[in-house]
């Protein structure tokens, strides 16, 4: 036997050592194993496809096919051979054109069950998922989705199990990981939860900030049973004050009294809630409820103002839930949580009745006091009403309202306040105009909230396109106003609104003008650092390309332009591209070129034209530049060909085509 017949008998023998290996899988009892197999068959098809083209290729020359010697004839035993891997062959082929019927079917099942959980028919939806899985075993959305739905029924045993199934069919599927989390901590798992969050984060690391408040989840949950468990031991034990505190909530729970009866216990109630034994305990024994949901007391709060009873009974359920609420994060969370509750707070910090909502905001600065309260806040609330409601608050004493203020600084540094913000800029930003408006009164008093608030508008609100004219021009001059302050900080944020606010109206360039802006940002450019100066230049480029007395401003200012020359050095190409842009808008003043004849002006600007720079701003307004700079003085179009500036330009010109 030759090399090339013992090469090819050892394939064989493997082949046939394989395919046994996935017949025995394919007819396994693990449909995820089954499934598996099925695939590999089906790959091994294509493959052995491609070897038979290449066997054909190598065996035919002039379209006359080469016949085997006699020697080399099949025996009995390679026919049967053969014959078996056929009759797999044509097994697989089925089998691959019923996982693809099926997988339509099972397709169009999950959209059913997807249909049925969306309108809160979760029996249903597990019908539908199951009869999915009937038809491909292997389809790991199914098993998410139906645990998720198990959930749903809080049967989180059945749901643990499909998510096992799922992580069969891909061990990296966070999504199964996910809801495993999830049962595991109402099943009370709490290490079993943290484990399952912690391997989404290996899988994805990109998901950090969903596992932190998964795993913070687990931590409240885990301390509440704790409590719980404290509190009810103390009550068996037959504590005074925890047997108080029962004892007035099943009072308190009596309905159809007058209101006098409910603001009378509840201010006992309110004196009993000294330490976490008494906050739990109102937890655990329906206490939230009990006042929430009595209708002599929603009635107060709805008509409170008329009557000074009512009155009393609403400031008397603000001040117990403040102290039920004082340090403990799972009291917040079941106030805030619940639907009505967080509407009746948006309500009330809006109350014509003073009492009531200082009240308010006193709950809910308690609440903004950890990160857990305000994330609380931002995903329950009505962050509109509530930022109307702040904004109110700074008609009252100085110290209120920089309270008031200070908290929506607070809100205003976490993340989901920032997405929040930038998805209801239409309704939020005239607002946040009221608030600078009334801020202007007292900088000094202001300053942290005025401080926060542009920084705020610069980095998120005018990142997207501008809600209105309207609005951009009533921003720009609240921040021309602002720049009287003598606040670094303030002042340079309020350049930064600005220089992004400026050019969406002529109309606000001219009141820019008469406000002396430009003096000011030249005085930037001299002074302040390079943030201030990329705003200030950006400042003076929207307005000297707008307006000629711009551009003669400047130059009395800045007579041989030495200040805009200087940032062209700058590593900060921002700052660099507007600084030849206003060069090149200052070149339309009669004379300026010619006084720049003995400057290095055209180098520079040759230079940057030909630069190799992130941002083309930067080739696009050294060429502009350059264009304006040899026709005012044709001297230094002479100059410009003598260094074979034109080729450079040429070449700068596809910037400009594209941009």
């Amino acid at each position: 036997m030759d090399a090339d017949q013992e090469k090819d008998l050892q394939k064989f023998l493997k082949n046939v050592d394989e395919i046994s290996n996935l017949i025995q899988e394919m007819n396994s009892d693990d449909p995820v194993v089954q499934q598996k197999a099925v695939l590999e068959t089906e790959k091994r098809l294509l493959l052995m496809e491609e070897d038979q083209e290449e066997d054909e290729c190598r065996t035919t020359l002039n379209k006359t096919m080469i016949s085997p010697p006699q020697t080399a004839m099949k025996s009995a035993e390679e026919i049967n051979s053969e014959a078996f891997l056929a009759s797999v062959e044509k097994d697989a082929k089925e089998r691959a054109k019923r996982r693809r019927e099926n997988k339509v079917l099972a397709d169009a099942l999950k959209e059913k069950g997807n249909e049925a959980f969306a309108e809160g028919n979760y029996e249903t939806a597990i019908l539908r998922y199951s009869e999915g899985l009937e038809k491909l075993k292997d389809m790991k959305v199914l098993y998410t989705n139906r645990a998720q739905a198990y959930m749903k029924l809080e049967d989180y045993e059945k749901a643990l199990v499909d998510c096992e199934w799922a992580l069969k069919c891909d061990e990296k599927c966070t999504k199964a990981y996910f809801h495993m989390g999830k049962a595991n901590l109402a099943l009370k798992n709490y290490s079993v939860s943290r484990e399952c969050y912690k391997k989404i984060l290996e899988i994805n690391p990109k998901l950090q900030t969903q596992v932190k408040d998964y795993l913070n989840q687990v931590d409240l949950q885990e301390k509440a049973d704790l409590q719980e468990k404290e509190a009810h031991e103390l009550l068996d034990s037959g504590k005074n004050t925890a047997v108080t505190t029962k004892n007035l909530l099943e009072t308190l729970s009596k309905p159809d009294q007058i209101p006098l009866f409910y603001a009378g216990g509840i201010e006992i109630l309110t004196e009993m809630i000294n330490e976490c034994t008494e906050q739990t305990l109102f937890r655990t024994h329906n206490g939230f409820s009990i006042i929430s949901d009595n209708e002599v007391i929603r009635r107060c709060f709805s008509t409170a103002g008329n009557d000074a009873v009512e009155e009393m009974v609403c400031v008397s359920v603000l001040k117990l839930w403040q102290a039920v609420c004082s340090g403990n994060e799972e009291n917040q969370r079941v106030l805030v949580m619940h639907h009505d509750r967080a509407r009746l707070l948006a309500a009330l910090l809006s109350s014509k009745v003073l009492a009531i909502q200082q009240q308010s905001f006193a709950l809910l600065l308690q609440l903004a006091q950890t990160e857990s309260g305000r994330s609380l806040i931002i995903n329950h609330l009505d962050l509109t009403r509530l930022l109307e409601a702040l904004v109110s608050f700074l008609d009252f004493s100085d110290k209120e309202a920089n309270t008031a203020m200070g908290l929506f600084t607070d809100l205003a540094l976490e993340e989901r306040f920032q997405v929040w913000f930038q998805a209801n800029l239409p309704g939020v930003l005239p607002a946040l105009t009221g608030v600078l408006a009334r801020c202007e009164k007292d900088v000094d008093l202001f300053r942290e909230v005025i401080y926060t608030l542009l920084g705020l508008m610069m980095n998120l609100c005018l990142q997207a396109p501008f809600v209105s004219e309207v609005w951009a021009v009533e921003v720009s001059r609240r921040c021309l106003s602002l720049l009287n302050s003598q606040d670094g900080g303030i002042l340079t944020r309020a350049a930064g609104v600005l220089s992004r606010t400026l050019s969406s109206s002529l109309k606000i360039v001219e009141e820019a003008l008469r406000a002396g802006v430009v003096k000011k940002m030249m005085k930037f450019l001299k002074t302040g650092g390079e943030t201030a100066s990329r705003y200030a230049i950006k400042i003076l480029a929207i307005c000297t390309n707008s307006y000629h007395e711009a551009r003669e401003e400047v130059i009395r200012l800045d007579k041989k332009l030495s200040i805009m020359m200087k940032l062209l050095s700058s590593e900060d190409e921002v700052l660099v591209g507007n600084a030849a842009l206003c060069l090149g808008n200052c070149m339309e003043v009669p004379n300026v070129a010619s006084s720049l004849l003995k400057t290095d002006l055209l180098q520079v600007l040759l230079k940057l034209a030909g630069s190799d720079t992130q941002k083309t701003a930067v080739q696009v307004n050294a060429g502009i530049a350059l264009g304006k700079l040899c026709t005012a003085e044709p001297r230094f179009a002479a100059q410009l060909r003598k260094l074979h500036g034109l080729e450079i330009l040429n070449s700068t010109m596809k910037y400009i085509s594209d941009s």
